[in-house]
């Protein structure tokens, strides 16, 4: 099956591809677009992946479904586009930055790709939804997909972060070797769950400090 994803992720995950479930993920996934509204769009399903090649990967951000709103869902886990109101997760993110960092931010706009450039892998479980129906696309096969993603970067790499928010991340951070990774765990950032952990949690800066001690270059958060 061809799929159009990152040559370098096209490399790791083409036994997915060839894989039933995913034949089946994709025959849903097609008759779900041409039946109704599906986000995000057909070219940005994969679009985590694109902005960030496997070897470019520093930190992992988990998040679960895309944005089920209108102009919502981009392709990047929490992102939107420059010009869309803030959803609530993304506003306690920003918080979180400003205080950890202990400067304001110079971007405040929702549109993260900066932060894909610079190796962090926006990643959802589920890489589609139904339009106003959260967790439409689950348990379809997506989860098995970015699983593999996940299995393969925590494998083949060494001194990744992952953070992983809420109880539905931190699950899946079952495939991660913690012996030669950083997992960052805290709760949720939506308003229900951030003020449980989440705020005070200082992921951003101990992830820099993590990359700078093996390394690597610290993201620019702000």
């Amino acid at each position: 099956m061809e799929v159009k994803i990152e040559s370098s992720w096209k490399e790791r995950l083409k036994d997915e591809f060839a894989k039933e479930y995913f034949a089946e993920l994709t025959s849903f996934v097609k008759k779900e677009y041409q039946e109704g509204r599906v986000y995000p769009h057909p070219k940005n399903i994969f679009r985590a992946f694109d902005l960030c090649p496997f070897e470019k990967v520093k930190v992992v951000i988990l998040g679960q479904d895309p944005y089920h709103g209108a102009e919502q869902a981009n392709g990047l886990a929490f992102a939107v586009d420059e010009n869309a109101t803030l959803p609530p997760s993304l506003q306690n993110i920003f918080k979180e930055i400003q205080s950890d960092m202990g400067k304001p931010l110079l971007h405040t706009d929702g549109d993260l790709s900066r932060w894909a450039r610079q190796g962090v892998l926006l990643l959802n479980a589920t890489l589609t939804v139904r339009a106003h129906t959260a967790g439409s696309h689950q348990e379809r096969g997506w989860e098995l997909f970015t699983d593999a993603a996940i299995k393969s970067l925590s494998e083949e790499r060494e001194h990744l972060v992952f953070m992983l928010w809420g109880n539905y991340a931190k699950a899946k951070g079952a495939h991660i070797d913690r012996s030669k990774h950083l997992v960052l765990e805290a709760s949720h950032p939506s308003p229900f769950s951030a003020a449980s952990g989440f705020f005070g949690c200082k992921h951003f800066s101990k992830a820099n400090d993590y990359l700078a001690t093996h390394g690597g270059t610290p993201i620019d958060w702000l």
